[in-house]
């Protein structure tokens, strides 16, 4: 059980969370450790970050993995080259002797610096090598890097909330899974979808509703879609249908489907999604 004073994520007013999301997210900051999420692009991963810390009334703080990225470029950098053009110029106000005034945090060091808790998001991590998440993890536990060229340790002021994503792409290493909660986000059922458009289009109307729900898993059940759309893509699609003040509701029905393309991303995915619909009409 959670304690009384601790403050729990509920629903948010662009969230739909199911109950076992809510309490893995919450138990994750009762025992002060990261919650992995997994799931296929498009099921709201990253998006859970930010309704955390709009719940919760917490800074959001991105940390986009990318496949070259170090770790120390996370926590801070030390910017050289302006150190440098500065001792040769002399047009700053900074003192070239003081190596600190020079050193910027990265994404994780702002996350420890900063003044209130904040929601750290670190998003794909699959992205990385193994050192880079087995150290990150390190750091995350023991909440302190150190800075070498200052020989300077920096230690959290705050403990964040910490969410990391991954898309699967790359095993995860044994000590990484070990050092952290895990919850797998499923692709919506529709009844849960229907939620979350209620939440996006209150004024969409439920014949409309259920017509592209209908319609949406029909097209994500189609045998030899590489790429199916997610989450994100049906809500632009819904987007795209109420901007075009031609649309009309009879054309769902009768299967011709429009703006293919904003469902799908892939050329050979909307040419066989556009042949399937044209044989069946």
């Amino acid at each position: 059980m959670l304690q009384n004073n601790f403050s729990r994520f509920r629903d948010t007013n662009r969230y739909v969370l199911d109950n076992e999301l809510a309490e893995i997210v919450n138990i994750s900051m009762a025992l002060e450790m990261p919650l992995l999420l997994k799931g296929e692009p498009g099921t709201g991963k990253t998006m859970l970050a930010y309704a955390i810390a709009e719940s919760l009334s917490m800074s959001l703080i991105v940390l986009n993995v990318k496949s070259s990225m170090k770790l120390v470029d996370a926590l801070y950098q030390y910017d050289t080259l302006t150190r440098l053009n500065d001792s040769r110029f002399g047009d700053s106000n900074k003192d070239v002797s003081n190596i600190e005034e020079y050193i910027k945090m990265g994404k994780i060091g702002q996350a420890f610096v900063a003044d209130t808790r904040t929601v750290l998001l670190i998003d794909e991590i699959d992205k990385a090598d193994t050192d880079f998440q087995d150290d990150m993890l390190d750091v995350l536990d023991q909440m302190e890097f150190d800075i070498i060229e200052i020989d300077k340790t920096v230690s959290a002021k705050h403990r964040p909330v910490i969410i990391i994503t991954s898309n699967a792409k790359k095993d995860l290493s044994d000590p990484f899974l070990g050092r952290c909660n895990f919850h797998h986000i499923a692709f919506p059922d529709e009844d849960t979808m229907r939620r979350i458009i209620d939440v996006h289009f209150p004024d969409l109307g439920r014949e409309t509703t259920n017509a592209c729900i209908k319609t949406f898993y029909a097209l994500r059940k189609m045998d030899g879609i590489e790429k199916k759309p997610a989450t994100r893509e049906f809500i632009n699609w819904i987007r795209a249908l109420k901007a075009d003040p031609d649309f009309k509701l009879s054309l769902l029905n009768r299967g011709d489907i429009p703006y293919l393309g904003v469902l799908y991303k892939k050329s050979p995915d909307l040419k066989m999604a556009s042949g399937a619909i044209a044989r069946h009409r």
